[in-house]
């Protein structure tokens, strides 16, 4: 056996300055390695020499890249080359656009641990709609009331977890807190910053998918992208116009969505609270097919024979086998694989703050509707316990006036100025196991406090759909507890606390 490093990434300014100081080279490109692994099917030599070989003839290896890419259609060849952005001064609403890829890493700066400045994007579309006054006035009164609501919530917060307060390595977590309530008030124009990781195919799917898309920033975004990328690997991405798939799908859905004439009923009331989890899917019996994905992996049954049986089988025999499952679990662990053999399917109303967090388990299937002024909006409880309500919700009136009226002369690029608050709907289907890895990370005691209540309610409607296969469902603060409930004694370690 040999295991050889192939490569690695490396900052582009140390390639630089490795570039400056030895002769001009062709070969500092990620596309040797793509032709290299996709010559591993036909030819012997070892895939070292292979590489060798690429490197030593780089135009002959873009050549065999477009052929190997666009002729015979193997595009997971592209995946060899992996490319890193940092990604600075753009929009949320822009980020969320590109955090829709499953596929693709990605680190984004955040307003839970970083006070906000005045830093925010003017659309192109604003400017063009001589509305960039009363964007900007709106936008910079948003951030005005962050401020103010900051300096009022942080002694707010230490006052309150006064006990926690008492060390000061808490203090950035209760700092925190409070930052995190303020940044409610503040509009999806704020600018942020990410690190992106793709590898080149999923790089071409999202040139693809942006050069499709409606928002001018997204479009701008989408051609720096792609000419940084073509400037290093210019043979590995080369589908990057909009398919009529990609451009025209959505729209001919909307247009006939819009001659259905079943109305919808929504809550309309400003600060309403339209149902914000719903249970809309769900398999007949759940707990019957986790059980029977289980005895298949353990037997050599069809997968129908084992439902057969898993129907069959008496309560104490369901629960054991499931027991069995779980007996060994520590709150690092997730379920077997097997759990992913039941879905469920959540219809979740949501604020932008709760969704930020929401789109990063990429794993699930989630799908959502733009912004909805109609749905209301989140109002923090620490900023009704401050007194802030009513300067909260006036922002918000006033933030629901600007709207309107961009809305009217740009269209869905008026949902730069609305906030954090403000609400969406969203669908949501995950499995089983992957509900455990979402309850885990996200009903723990540090998690942020909605995407806490949802979550928790998604585990209580589980719960009662599927007893069984959600025993040990929870954060990871209260496994131990939730272990015992389930075993006698508790598990063999207990998860770090951040207040002690």
């Amino acid at each position: 056996m040999r295991v050889v490093l192939a490569g690695y990434n490396v900052d582009s300014a140390v390639l630089d300055e490795l570039k400056k100081n030895s002769p001009p080279r062709e070969d500092v490109t990620p596309e040797t390695l793509s032709a290299s692994y996709a010559r591993i099917s036909r030819d012997p030599r070892p895939v070292d020499e292979l590489r060798a070989a690429a490197r030593a003839e780089v135009d002959r290896t873009r050549r065999s890249n477009q052929s190997i890419i666009f002729k015979m259609g193997h595009h997971s060849v592209a995946e060899h080359a992996v490319f890193n952005f940092d990604i600075i001064g753009v929009s949320r609403l822009a980020i969320e656009e590109i955090e829709r890829f499953r596929l693709l890493s990605f680190t984004e700066k955040s307003q839970r641990y970083i006070t906000l400045g005045e830093d925010f994007v003017v659309p192109e579309e604003v400017r063009r709609a001589g509305r960039e006054d009363l964007f900007v006035g709106t936008v910079k009164a948003q951030n005005a009331l962050y401020h103010k609501l900051y300096a009022r919530l942080r002694p707010f917060v230490f006052e309150k977890y006064a006990a926690a307060a008492a060390e000061p390595k808490n203090h950035a977590v209760l700092d925190g807190w409070a930052k995190e309530d303020a940044r409610y008030v503040v509009s999806l124009a704020t600018e942020g910053q990410l690190g992106l990781t793709a590898n080149a195919r999923n790089l071409e799917l999202l040139i693809r998918r942006f050069a499709a898309k409606g928002l001018e920033e997204v479009r701008t975004l989408n051609a720096r992208l792609y000419e940084l990328a073509k400037g290093v690997a210019p043979s590995i991405i080369l589908f990057t116009e909009p398919s009529p798939f990609d451009a025209e799908t959505y729209p001919d859905l909307a247009a006939a969505a819009a001659g259905w004439t079943i109305p919808a009923r929504r809550g309309r009331r400003r600060g309403g609270a339209p149902k914000a989890v719903g249970l809309a899917g769900f398999p007949a019996d759940g707990d019957s097919r986790v059980i029977a994905a289980l005895l298949h992996a353990v037997t050599r049954l069809s997968y129908e024979e084992c439902l057969e049986r898993a129907a069959k089988a008496g309560p104490a025999a369901r629960k054991d086998i499931v027991r069995r499952a779980f007996k060994r679990m520590e709150f690092y662990d997730f379920p077997l694989r097997e759990f992913e053999h039941a879905d469920l399917v959540y219809d979740l109303v949501v604020s932008a703050s709760c969704f930020a967090q929401l789109k990063r388990h990429r794993m699930a299937t989630l799908t959502w509707q733009r912004y909805d002024p109609g749905l209301g909006v989140t109002v923090p409880p620490s900023v009704r316990e401050v007194g802030a309500e009513k300067e909260f919700l006036a922002a918000i009136d006033r933030t629901n006036e600007t709207h309107a009226v961009l809305e009217k002369d740009i269209g869905p690029a008026a949902d730069y100025v609305l906030t954090n608050a403000h609400r969406r709907r969203a669908l949501l289907k995950v499995n089983v196991r992957e509900l455990y890895h979402i309850s885990r990370l996200r009903e723990d005691a540090t998690a942020q406090w909605e995407i806490r209540r949802v979550v928790a309610e998604m585990s209580r409607l589980a719960r009662r759909i599927m007893p069984l296969s959600c025993l040990l469902l929870g954060g990871k603060d209260a496994f131990p507890d939730v272990y015992a409930r389930v075993f006698d004694g508790g598990p063999k370690m207990a998860p770090p606390k951040i207040f002690k």
